[in-house]
């Protein structure tokens, strides 16, 4: 027997989450365990809630989460932007209520690099003039 599912990768930072979407009751694990147990912050669990609440689809997809890589926050945003894809190719119709509350931009923000002679990416070391 094979199950319907509907499938989309989101990513944040260096966190990636790779997002399937099944019809059902609404229950959401991370990595085979309870969102709340997996995110312990309450804003990490109101920002992946939201791409569901925005749609009205809170309660209609049991939905199963794997992600890996970079911290909490990363992995939260990762998923968010995963599940916003993963109810676009469920539903089409989703697509503009989705991108008009900005849940299907991919936030390309992530740290920068240290440059030699500084000592992190941008902090210089103290000038001495004598």
């Amino acid at each position: 027997m094979t199950v319907k599912y509907y499938e989309a990768v989101g990513r944040r930072k260096t966190a990636s989450a790779r997002v399937r979407l099944y019809p059902g009751t609404g229950t959401i694990l991370v990595n085979d365990r309870p969102l709340e147990e997996y995110f312990p912050r309450s804003a990490d669990v109101i920002a992946i809630n939201r791409p569901l609440q925005v749609t009205d689809t809170l309660n209609s997809y049991n939905i199963s989460v794997h992600v890996e890589g970079g911290g909490l926050s990363g992995q939260a945003g990762a998923t968010s932007l995963g599940i916003a894809r993963a109810l676009c190719v469920a539903d089409e119709n989703l697509r503009s209520v989705l991108k008009a509350n900005g849940l299907l931009a991919r936030d390309a923000r992530a740290k920068e690099r240290k440059k030699y002679g500084l000592k992190r990416a941008r902090k210089a070391p103290q000038y001495t003039k004598r």
